[in-house]
């Protein structure tokens, strides 16, 4: 689109997106800047109801079946970074969007860009983690297809995967709904994957190894979905954080949502480098961890279930759904008061995933 022809003076959100003729990089961070630029520029330019629910991915029915399907790209640098690479993140970030609906993902489709001189060896390792991480999660990659920029257009490798499921008959995941007292459920340990690409791409070192959290989450899914299908909703926290998610959910739910930020699992490496940083972790990107909606009368038994799992044996209570401040998302400080936990403007690490 260019100037001449998108008139941003007749949309209807007086910002952010008026204040920003041109992309910035905050619009690809999962925070306010997306979100306007996808409720006020493209949802609207391709409508549709499935669409419309905006959810990690979409919901449909085809003969009678209902489906997932999601897709997603991946830019991340380095392309390879402590706990993982480009390929398992493009593998296990979309099986999650899969799962995130309660579907078991089936098929992916995978798109490679690459920047002309990237060495083979690099690109062959990269294929390797996907086939690896594919075969660990139980889907497989059936479709593809290879483009080659020119030098110094592109980044090494870029990665774009689709992905299929089937969702279960009596599953609905979806943040419409939450309902006041279901309670919030975090798998674990947040903020691993920002601040592991962080240590890698700036050289810092923070006393301890931290490897990102890099993982396909359909298996402790299903397992929650055991335990009972009606859950509310699910959410991945990859970019924006937690705070992004939660967020999300309250806005579309029309709850609020109130957290004890002490009870929230922040690992003591996150924490420290967090601080020296200056970043607050729960806008730190996850790409292994899920956050649960889930009603009262099923939270004990879900959680069980959850922490059996190696996935979320640090599984955790963090909150609940209120009806006060609608929309909105507090937390509840280690000090007694409160504080507003916004959704984030852009990213605070860029090029994440």
């Amino acid at each position: 689109m260019s100037d001449t022809t998108l008139d941003i003076t007749a949309w209807t959100c007086p910002a952010p997106l008026r204040d920003h003729p041109r992309v910035v990089m905050g619009h690809g961070g999962g925070g306010a800047l997306s979100a306007e630029l996808v409720q006020h520029l493209f949802a609207p330019a391709f409508g549709g109801e499935a669409l419309a629910q905006l959810g990690d991915s979409a919901a449909v029915s085809l003969g009678g079946v209902r489906l997932a399907f999601s897709t997603d790209s991946y830019v991340v640098r380095p392309l390879f970074f402590p706990g993982g690479t480009i390929g398992d993140l493009a593998v296990n970030g979309t099986v999650n969007d899969l799962a995130m609906s309660g579907a078991r993902a089936a098929y992916l489709s995978c798109g490679f860009i690459l920047e002309e001189g990237v060495e083979m060896s690099a690109v062959a390792r990269v294929a390797e983690a996907m086939g690896a991480a594919a075969r660990a999660a139980g889907v497989e990659v059936v479709t593809g297809d290879t483009k080659v920029v020119e030098v110094g257009h592109g980044d090494g490798v870029y990665i774009n995967t689709a992905g299929i499921g089937i969702i279960p008959d009596g599953v609905d995941l979806r943040p419409q709904r939450v309902v006041p007292g279901d309670v919030v459920i975090v798998s674990g340990e947040i903020g691993l994957h920002g601040v592991a690409i962080m240590s890698v791409r700036e050289g810092l070192e923070f006393g301890v190894d931290i490897e990102s959290d890099c993982a396909a989450l359909g298996g402790l899914v299903q397992s929650m979905l055991a335990v009972t299908p009606d859950l509310h909703v699910l959410r991945d926290p990859t970019r924006g954080g937690l705070a992004a998610s939660l967020n999300e959910i309250a806005a579309a739910s029309g709850t609020g949502v109130v957290i004890n930020e002490s009870r929230v699992p922040v690992p003591p490496a996150v924490a420290n480098a967090c601080s020296i940083l200056g970043l607050d972790p729960l806008y730190v990107a996850n790409e292994g961890k899920l956050v649960a909606f889930v009603p009262r009368e099923h939270a004990d038994a879900v959680l069980d279930a959850m922490r059996a799992h190696p996935l979320g044996r640090h599984a955790t209570v963090i909150g609940e759904a209120v009806d006060a401040h609608p929309g909105m998302v507090v937390s509840r400080t280690a000090l007694g008061g409160t504080r507003v936990v916004d959704l984030p403007l852009g990213e605070q690490l860029p090029r994440i995933c």
